[in-house]
């Protein structure tokens, strides 16, 4: 085996990164595939390369969560900057200066807040990874052409003004998936008449991932990266859960359902937990017939073990 390599082939787990600025996401979930190879890496949700903060990236058949972790609220903090348009709608495109910024109030923007609360139509940023066509929205703007975007609905749970200090503001974002923060500010800046992009982003949590638990890029290596691989149960933690004996790990391993009374709603996921607490596979609860059907397992990567004969099921 190649120096630098994690040894343990079995990995199943999450990492929590801070990532740095400069770099993409796709880089950050190269370092980590080459630490954990043959064993496969994914993100979940893509930072770009000005932004920071955390970034989730699901080894081994972890990789199958990467949706439900995209699914869970964000948080963000943004700065932006007033009087400037752009074709990328941040600091890294090609920057228009927008007279009238300073006649913006601290009490001007903060007014338009509530406007970008709750479900709300929003035009992707035309460099963003967006699908045109069959194509990403960003390899066509950086050919040139003309990308028109439709609008689409993402939600906003809570937009707070943390700074104000001319020409630059300051927001605290919590949202759903598929919302673009520099959307957000540049869609301000022409409601104010004076244009904004934005300058930095940094990604403070995504569910129960938060930055202050991430682990820098720089400190992961082959000896390193184990101890920090968080249990992939952390990423169904807002799930109802249900610790399954053996033999009902079997039936469910075989596609069969099992019968069981559970506190949860009609059709609703469940995590089925392994003996150790770890998840062996995602259900579907039928509150009618008080039965979880498997719909997506993890046995490989589970210690589904008998008690009684030692054997690996």
């Amino acid at each position: 085996m190649p120096p630098g390599v994690v040894r343990n082939h079995r990995m199943f787990g999450i990492l929590n990164i801070d990532k740095p600025p400069g770099i993409t996401s796709r880089k950050v979930v190269d370092r980590v595939a080459k630490l954990v190879r043959p064993v496969k890496a994914g993100h979940a949700g893509t930072l770009d390369p000005l932004a920071t903060g955390v970034l989730v990236v699901c080894v081994g058949a972890a990789t199958r969560l990467i949706s439900r972790v995209q699914e869970q609220v964000k948080t963000y903090r943004g700065r932006f900057l007033l009087g400037q348009r752009s074709d990328t709608d941040d600091v890294t495109g090609t920057l228009v200066p927008v007279p009238g910024a300073d006649g913006v109030t601290r009490e001007r923007l903060e007014a338009l807040l509530p406007q970008f609360v709750g479900r709300i139509a929003q035009v992707p940023p035309q460099f963003s990874a967006v699908h045109v066509g069959g194509r990403r929205a960003y390899k066509l703007a950086r050919r040139g052409e003309d990308v028109e975007l439709k609008p689409r609905t993402v939600e906003v749970h809570r937009l707070e003004l943390l700074e104000f200090a001319q020409p630059e503001f300051e927001l605290e974002i919590e949202c759903g998936s598929g919302t673009y923060i520099r959307a957000i500010g540049r869609d301000l800046g022409e409601k104010l008449g004076c244009g904004a992009v934005m300058s930095a982003l940094v990604r403070t949590a995504i569910g129960p991932f938060r930055l202050q638990d991430a682990v820098s890029l720089d400190e992961l290596s082959a000896e390193t990266l184990p101890e920090h691989l968080l249990p992939a149960v952390t990423a169904v933690a807002d799930l109802p859960a249900y610790r399954a004996s053996a033999e009902e790990l079997v039936e469910l391993r075989h596609g069969r359902p099992i019968s069981r009374r559970l506190d949860a709603a009609d059709g609703s996921a469940v995590a089925v937990l392994d003996r150790d607490g770890e998840i062996a596979c995602l259900a579907a609860y039928h509150a009618d017939s008080g039965q979880l059907a498997p719909r997506q397992f993890f046995v490989r990567h589970c210690s589904l073990f008998s008690r009684e004969s030692g054997d690996s099921i």
